[in-house]
């Protein structure tokens, strides 16, 4: 989805966006249920935990100390190819990411990861124009249908878009 902004070997090179620190939990990608049902079928040893109406990946198992920094990966990465999930079994979340979806006090934005290296070596206007494209759009007409995607916003995500409804 991100394609002409980010290629897919930038993002499989990287993978930062499929591990996830005890501190960003928050940001794992939430699934429909008829997609987990089909996961768990296809990957028999993935977990997942509800999250309001959708579910998101079980990582507890994963981490093996107490530390905040402890990094888990997601069940669906492979170091070496990327992520194994279809375009339908894709959660918006990873479809999108490092853009996200928030709700600051009055407004939906539309938010930049700041911890994406390979989209923070462009400049802030050339994602800009490319979300305000349409792709901005797009992401909050699949949020109003799926709100529970919509995070808190996080003063460190720079505001991409905002809309006014």
């Amino acid at each position: 989805m991100l394609s002409k902004i980010l290629s897919k070997e930038q993002c499989a090179d990287c993978g930062f966006c499929c591990v996830f620190r005890r501190t960003s939990i928050w940001e794992t990608p939430l699934f429909s249920k008829s997609v987990i049902e089909k996961l768990k079928t296809k990957y028999q040893d993935s977990e997942f935990v509800r999250v309001g109406d959708l579910y998101t990946i079980d990582l507890s198992k994963e981490y093996k100390t107490d530390s905040d920094d402890e990094e888990a990966a997601c069940f669906f990465l492979d170091k070496k190819s990327g992520c194994m999930l279809n375009d339908d079994e894709k959660p918006l979340d990873c479809k999108i990411w490092p853009l996200r979806i928030m709700k600051d006090a009055e407004h939906l934005v539309i938010a930049l990861t700041p911890t994406c290296k390979e989209i923070n070596k462009l400049p802030v206007e050339t994602v800009k124009e490319f979300v305000q494209s349409g792709i901005g759009e797009y992401i909050r007409d699949k949020a109003m249908k799926m709100p529970d995607i919509i995070k808190e916003y996080r003063s460190d995500f720079p505001v991409i878009m905002t809309f006014s409804d």
